[in-house]
């Protein structure tokens, strides 16, 4: 048995953040059911990353598939339908999956739900234990809730950019972005434990939770001790984080050292 046996999983979302929540969730043992986009005029359907290569896996006679390594590196463990949650009949659909569901994850615009009868509160009066997740660059309040959040914006926006690479006084020096999407990635970390956790209390009053998840937030928090040590001497001493190349900001040694050749 996995962890997240007979928990059924709705999933609206696309490219990563929300897409690496849920394949954590399926890893889990939990059965998601991936809604994407149908095919339609100027649009291949589906989820965006299927095209996104290359590389695309090869099928059993050698050639590239449509199938993308960046969308499987995201979506394993996961049962995928189209619907056009755009008519009548798709919203109706997507409300008669939710009625069943244990969780409901989507990363569309503020607002695109409501537009469409499928946020929080009309999926809510159809199952009140539903735990509803909504990822966004921004989250769904605030003087930036109708931005589409980007990772490489979110990595600058959130300080990573300002304490990754070479320090400025070196050759090369500048802010540099990480080599994956890490501010996706963490917020769709940060998702799988909220998601666990409202699941919890879901169980034991019978009621659901909105999940308000933001790429800022998520990028702020993981600032770890670079974050903490601004807020303890920081404002204090006007000592703002900044770039070490591969020294440490709090300990040595720890850095590049020159050995002997073997």
């Amino acid at each position: 048995m996995n962890a997240l046996d007979g928990i059924r999983i709705l999933d609206l979302s696309r490219v990563l953040a929300g897409p690496w929540c849920t394949q954590t969730l399926a890893d889990l043992g939990a059965d998601v059911v991936k809604v994407e986009r149908p095919r339609s005029d100027g649009h291949p359907g589906g989820d965006d990353t299927r095209g996104w290569g290359p590389p695309f896996l090869k099928g059993r006679d050698g050639a590239d598939t449509a199938e993308a390594a960046y969308y499987l590196g995201a979506n394993r463990n996961k049962r995928s339908i189209t619907c056009d949650i755009a008519t009548p009949e798709g919203q109706a659909l997507i409300r008669e999956l939710a009625a069943k569901a244990d969780v409901f994850v989507e990363n569309y615009k503020v607002g695109d739900m409501a537009r469409y009868g499928l946020d929080f509160a009309s999926l809510h009066a159809l199952n009140p234990r539903l735990v509803y997740c909504s990822i966004t660059g921004f989250g769904q309040t605030g003087p930036y809730k109708d931005r589409a959040g980007y990772d490489y914006a979110i990595q600058g926006m959130g300080g990573l950019m300002s304490v990754t690479g070479e320090r400025d006084d070196l050759p090369g020096g500048g802010p540099q972005k990480v080599g994956v999407a890490v501010a996706d990635l963490f917020t769709g970390l940060y998702a799988t434990v909220a998601i666990q956790a409202a699941l919890r209390h879901a169980e034991r009053t019978g009621e659901g939770q909105h999940i308000d998840m933001a790429l800022l937030d998520t990028q702020v928090a993981m600032l770890a001790n670079l974050g903490a040590n601004y807020l303890v001497r920081g404002r204090e001493e006007g000592k703002v984080p900044g770039r070490a190349g591969n020294a440490h900001i709090n300990i040595v040694p720890y850095q590049v050292f020159e050995v002997a050749p073997d």
